[in-house]
């Protein structure tokens, strides 16, 4: 039986004499021999195995978060622009968002990369959109988070919150004057909705004020947390009329006199997006300039509602770019001799992120199949934002968790979408809101204060 190992590891592993020597430096061979000689014919044939192995490289699944196939479900087209979407995105912008994220800046560069995949307000119908379904809306942003959550969040007020106030708001003059330059990313917009004192109470608490004159509307006031306005073409200013108490949108350019933008610093989350702290002191705008269909808040509320179902597909993004990384991660760091993907508790982590991501998967699909037929509702989007929001904070912490002391460092890529998470959790409605806007639609009852 002994011969019949030495042959084996001579055969199999190419071990000669001199090199048995050496090995018995570190291996008492007498006592490994005498276990050997109590193995029977099968055991000892498992052994012979176990050492020599196939000579191969063992094969690992390939790292992918679409458990259910879920982008079968998109056609050719669509599959097309995705991964195209994707490729682009890999190569061209993931490799820098590390160091502006760290920084706090902004890389102006990824603006023509944007530009050149032709997916700005794709959604929409003319001013050079590309007409697709609210689906592969969905899937862009999702692949645009799965990279970087401020990527996504630049992109999503641009292409939704400005645009999308100008589409659904806007007469068809201003359409035709704004949208096709925003489409192709010539111009550059922001959203002006929050106020340093009013957040969740925007519907009936704003305080920045228009004033109809004879030269115009007069805007006073403040914005907070304004993405893009430090540097964008035009922002979308919401404000309460003085004479009718009613809600009115207004395009305000950005070398508009009396429109000062101070820029947020110090955030733990989002840092590549420019957040600003817009000032409107006697800010004259021509009525031509004023959202010819934006007359009361349940006007804004249209694009809110739009915008809050890319927003859950975002969450989806960040969440999937954790679980990805994570995963990966696991399969090449190796403790206690073997990849820490072998262990059972590690396992148990990443089935517990596939499962909340693809629960999170299925729900903005047929959220987006809803959009596409003419049948979401506010509950509907904003359900699956308190849901993908809540689950992105679950996967992105146990993302971090299985990469250990390494899953703070950027050079992992896991701890910005860590960070990153707490800002999608609160933006476009918090969980509490969003939960009383469904909670409403499922009692009867409104909870709201």
């Amino acid at each position: 039986m002994f011969d019949k190992l030495i042959n084996a590891y001579k055969l199999y592993r190419k071990i000669d004499f001199a090199q048995l020597a050496k090995l018995n430096e570190k291996v008492d061979l007498g006592n490994l021999m005498q276990q050997v000689g109590k193995l029977d014919d099968k055991q000892l044939q498992g052994v012979v195995k176990m050492l020599s192995g196939n000579g191969k490289k063992r094969e690992l699944p390939p790292v992918n978060a679409d458990f259910y196939n879920m982008d079968e479900k998109l056609s050719l087209e669509e599959r097309a622009l995705q991964i195209k979407v994707r490729e682009t995105l890999e190569k061209r912008i993931k490799p820098i968002v590390n160091d502006y994220w760290l920084h706090d800046s902004f890389p102006f560069e990824i603006i023509p990369i944007l530009a050149e995949l032709n997916i700005c307000g794709i959604t929409y119908k003319g001013y050079g959109s590309r007409e697709m379904s609210h689906i592969m809306d969905g899937i862009l942003a999702s692949e645009l988070a799965r990279v970087d959550a401020s990527v996504a969040t630049f992109f999503g007020v641009h292409s939704g919150l400005a645009m999308g106030s100008i589409y659904l708001c806007g007469s068809e003059q201003q359409k035709q004057q704004w949208l096709p330059q925003m489409q192709s990313m010539k111009l550059i917009g922001a959203f002006g909705l929050t106020e340093p004192e009013v957040g969740s109470g925007a519907a009936g608490g704003l305080t920045t004020t228009c004033e109809k004159t004879p030269e115009g509307w007069v805007l006073n006031g403040q914005k907070k947390w304004i993405g893009n306005s430090t540097f964008s073409d035009l922002t979308i200013i919401w404000a309460r009329c003085k004479s009718d108490g009613e809600v009115k949108g207004f395009i305000v350019k950005k070398d508009t006199p009396g429109f000062h933008v101070e820029k947020i610093k110090d955030k733990m989350a989002l840092r590549i997006v420019q957040n600003g702290l817009i000032t409107l002191d006697n800010c004259l705008i021509s009525e031509a300039d004023r959202l010819q269909n934006a007359n009361t808040f349940k006007d804004t509320a249209k694009v809110l509602q739009m915008t809050r179902a890319g927003v859950a597909w975002m969450a989806v993004g960040c969440a999937r770019g954790a679980y990805e990384n994570a995963l990966e991660y696991t399969k090449t760091r190796h403790q206690f001799g073997k990849p820490i993907a072998s262990f059972q508790l590690i396992q148990n982590h990443l089935v517990e992120m596939l499962s909340n991501l693809t629960a999170m998967q299925t729900l903005v699909y047929r959220l987006s199949e809803l959009q596409n037929s003419g049948q979401l509702k506010d509950e509907h989007a904003s359900l699956a934002k308190v849901f993908c929001s809540l689950r992105t904070r679950d996967i992105v912490s146990k993302a971090r968790e299985v990469m250990g002391g390494n899953g703070i460092l950027l050079e992992y890529n896991v701890a910005r979408f860590l960070a990153d998470a707490e800002a999608i959790y609160s933006y476009e409605g918090t969980k509490e809101i969003n939960s009383l806007i469904v909670g409403r639609s499922i009692t009867g009852f409104s909870a709201f204060v």
